[in-house]
């Protein structure tokens, strides 16, 4: 694009309520953060799994691999990978594969939908693929069930698509940290999401049927991949150039859903990072300790995981762990609380620091994802 066309792409933006910073409403669009994992096998069930922010819809027979991928288009450093390695062409109705987005209601209201001021949707990213192939990004009103959804074509070269949604008067989002919003990529659908006629000129109540019509499947050859990255949307209509953000801002964004504890690598520190502050043995099996989070995370925080080996560190010794845990009662979203437990060992009354336990790569997952 020219820069006189970016230009006007952005005043125009402006005009429509939209334009300047922080103008884009997707995190981590860039995928640039992965604090789970860089790469996940056999995905075979809905949930997070690489790049934060993320999800991705599973119900099929077909089986992939996703990671976060060094290939990009220039003026980026990472990409989503998926890449199929079980095909299913056999498709039942109800089956389903695509990548979502989450938004919270309170980072929406600059669209002013549901009002007589309702603002368009600009959304775009960069894809490529092994083949030429056609998908389906969806918008989800998910407080009023409306959705709309457009087709874009994947080639075997990087492109940057660009889709324009119009503004919806029906239907105002919640003001809260729910999630009122999903966009969909939808990669691969039965007959139950693509029977029907696709809406794709103007909002609409959601049915089934016309949410995913005219799609290719990711799942039709083991030979498939599908990439992306450079993901946005904004008030406005027509998408503007992607808005980098310092690495450090995407990742405070991250942590308000998800945070891996400890907060840094340590493989040359010997795998003893405590994950907490120093606590206090209640007896001769638990362990209360906290932490102090560097972000406040949407709501209270579930541990969704838990890799390698821990212990409590007291008394110049270490007690392996049998079990960690947070405290509901007493954690908030911005002090998280855990209980540990040991067969035995501890003295009540003494301190005791929740630690890994010779293991630099053993860490918990908290998080507290819409």
């Amino acid at each position: 694009m020219s820069k006189a066309a970016e230009l006007a792409n952005l005043i125009g933006n402006i005009n429509a309520g939209g334009g300047g910073v922080n103008r884009n409403v997707v995190i981590n669009g860039a995928m640039n953060v992965a604090q789970r994992a860089t790469s996940k096998a056999n995905v075979a069930s809905s949930g997070y799994y690489v790049c934060d922010r993320f999800r991705v819809g599973v119900n099929t027979g077909g089986r992939s691999t996703l990671s976060q991928d060094s290939s990009s288009p220039s003026g980026f450093a990472n990409s989503l990978k998926i890449a199929c390695t079980t095909a299913d062409t056999s498709v039942a109705s109800d089956e389903v594969f695509s990548i979502q987005h989450k938004i919270e209601g309170q980072n929406l209201q600059g669209f002013a939908k549901g009002t007589s001021d309702a603002k368009p949707f600009a959304v775009s990213f960069y894809v490529k693929g092994n083949a030429s192939a056609t998908f389906a990004c969806e918008l989800i009103d998910n407080d009023n069930s409306r959705q709309i959804t457009k087709l874009f074509n994947v080639t075997t070269d990087w492109t940057r698509v660009k889709l324009s949604f119009p503004p919806d008067t029906t239907g105002t989002l919640d003001d809260d940290n729910a999630s009122s919003m999903t966009i969909v990529i939808w990669l691969h659908a039965g007959s139950d999401f693509t029977s029907g006629t696709l809406n794709s000129s103007s909002w609409a109540s959601s049915v089934s049927a016309n949410r995913a019509g005219g799609i290719s499947s990711i799942y039709d050859s083991t030979d498939r991949t599908f990439f992306i990255t450079g993901f946005q949307m904004e008030v406005g209509q027509n998408p503007t150039s992607f808005e980098h953000e310092p690495f450090e801002r995407t990742l405070a964004k991250c942590y308000r859903y998800t945070q891996r504890l400890p907060h840094f690598d340590n493989t040359s520190g010997g795998g003893y990072a405590g994950i907490c502050t120093v606590g206090r043995n209640d007896n001769t099996t638990l362990n209360s300790s906290s932490a102090m989070l560097p972000v406040t995370m949407r709501e209270d925080p579930a541990i969704e995981s838990q890799s390698g080996n821990f212990r409590i560190h007291h008394a110049n010794t270490g007690t392996a762990t049998t079990n960690i845990q947070i405290d509901d009662e007493i954690c908030t979203s911005g002090v998280i609380h855990f209980n540990s437990t040991v067969s035995s060992g501890l003295t009540a009354g003494d301190g005791g620091q929740l630690q890994q336990n010779g293991d630099s790569d053993a860490h918990l997952i908290i998080e507290s994802e819409l």
